[in-house]
């Protein structure tokens, strides 16, 4: 499995995490960080094995 960088961040009405290096939009969100970070790697593994090698950088 592929590594990517995730960032985290705290907005006002939750959590935002989006990978870096990916092609496309993937995004995750939750009312803590531990969550938005579970939702996007479920995001980035959907975005993979939907769209293939296509959306590495």
């Amino acid at each position: 499995m592929k590594q990517f960088k995730i960032i985290v961040e705290k907005h006002s009405d939750g959590y935002v995490a989006y990978p870096l290096g990916l092609k496309g939009v993937v995004v995750g969100e939750g009312d803590t960080a531990e969550a938005a970070l579970a939702d996007v790697q479920s995001a980035i593994r959907f975005h993979i094995d939907t769209f293939g090698s296509t959306v590495f950088n």
